[in-house]
């Protein structure tokens, strides 16, 4: 899912993979990736600037790019690109409040008003009735802040995005912001991706912890695996080399002028999607993640506890998508979208093998045919 919830389709579309239904096939390695590369052929056809991916599996890891990385030199992207990751961040957030959970600092229980009093509340909002685990799976009924008509033109549209590109986002801001709208549903009646729930999940970080909710990520998660690449930039709005440039229409449609917006503030995604990464390091995190390197057994469990759509789309649990391929081959992961950059990260369930897809350009792109070719090889 994205933080660029509401504006160009692509960025839907690269979320909607994350929507299948549960299987326990596992999936064949594949040592030659030629449907892969195929895959990878097509989306750049279909308008995508340009793609990296990579897999790692039994056989080792697989680099791949295609396309360009800049439309003025037309330098080729690179298989070690750093790139903004978007909501990829929930499942890092995600897995700080589950080890804080483990520690017994708090409970997914706990209802958010305990650790944020008063901070949700109005137009029908109580956080006093709403828990940690229905931010984390998104059955709060908050609503999604990226959804408001004004943070949309200041942030999404042409105008509004080169007014505003270097503005600082505060958490408090942004929950503000979702606090002016009544909320989807009554917590737990139902299932809404609100990126506000993981703004919230930040704070809620930050006050259990009495630090930066990026500094927990850091020193909990990106330095024990030695994931050199990636970073929860604050208000830094440079990805840090190398990188390629990363192109967005600024338009509701995915038409007219193409923008360079590779510097930017992601203040304005904060905790529900700021992180920068790169393929290597997405790939080393969700396959350590799924093979219980990082969560005790408990907190893995919850979170692939999942809320279901359906038998043919699949479910979200805490910070985490699972999906079914085609082959029967079951998939958990997540995607993210924000400005200039589509991505997804998925790994068998064993965490054995792993593909990360970028792509620099937010209005078109599907991992969809990338992922159906590497581990079904179609």
């Amino acid at each position: 899912m994205s933080v660029r919830t509401g504006l160009v389709a692509a960025t839907a579309a690269v979320a909607a993979v994350a929507l299948a239904a549960p299987a326990a096939t596992a999936a064949p390695a594949r040592d030659d990736h030629k449907a892969t590369r195929a895959a990878m052929d097509a989306n750049i056809k279909d308008g995508v600037v340009g793609l990296a991916v990579q897999v790692k599996d039994k056989n080792g890891v697989w680099k791949a790019t295609a396309g360009v990385g800049n439309l003025k030199t037309g330098a080729p992207r690179s298989a070690h690109d750093r790139f903004r990751a978007g909501s990829i961040t929930k499942t890092f957030v995600a897995t700080v409040l589950l080890q804080l959970e483990a520690e017994g600092r708090l409970s997914l229980d706990d209802k958010v008003d305990k650790w944020l009093p008063g901070v949700v509340r109005g137009k029908g909002n109580d956080g006093r009735k709403i828990t940690l685990r229905q931010l984390l799976n998104h059955t709060s009924g908050i609503y999604n802040y990226t959804d408001d008509e004004g943070f949309q033109k200041a942030v999404f549209l042409a105008d509004g995005f080169f007014k505003n590109r270097y503005r600082t986002w505060t958490p408090r801001e942004l929950v503000s912001l979702a606090l002016k709208h009544k909320p989807d549903f009554e917590p737990g009646a139902d299932w809404n991706y609100s990126n506000t729930n993981y703004t919230l999940a930040g704070m809620v970080i930050e006050k259990v912890t009495g630090n930066r909710y990026g500094d927990e990520v850091r020193h909990r998660i990106i330095e024990p695996l030695g994931l050199h690449g990636t970073k929860i930039p604050g208000t830094d709005r440079t990805l840090g080399k190398p990188h390629s440039r990363a192109y967005s229409k600024l338009a509701e449609t995915a038409t007219g002028k193409t923008y360079d917006v590779t510097e930017f503030n992601p203040s304005a995604a904060g905790s529900a999607g700021e992180l920068v990464s790169n393929p290597a390091d997405l790939n080393r995190f969700y396959s350590a993640l799924l093979r219980g390197k990082i969560l005790p057994r408990k907190q893995l469990k919850e979170m692939k506890t999942t809320i279901e759509f359906g038998e043919e789309v699949g479910g979200y649990g805490l910070g985490l998508f699972k999906q079914k391929l085609s082959c029967g081959v079951q998939l958990w992961g997540h995607s993210g979208g924000i400005h200039g950059s589509l991505s997804e990260t998925v790994t068998t369930a064993d965490g054995s093998h792993t593909l990360t897809f970028n792509a620099n350009s937010d209005w078109a792109g599907d991992s969809r045919p990338i992922m159906e070719a590497e581990f079904c090889g179609k």
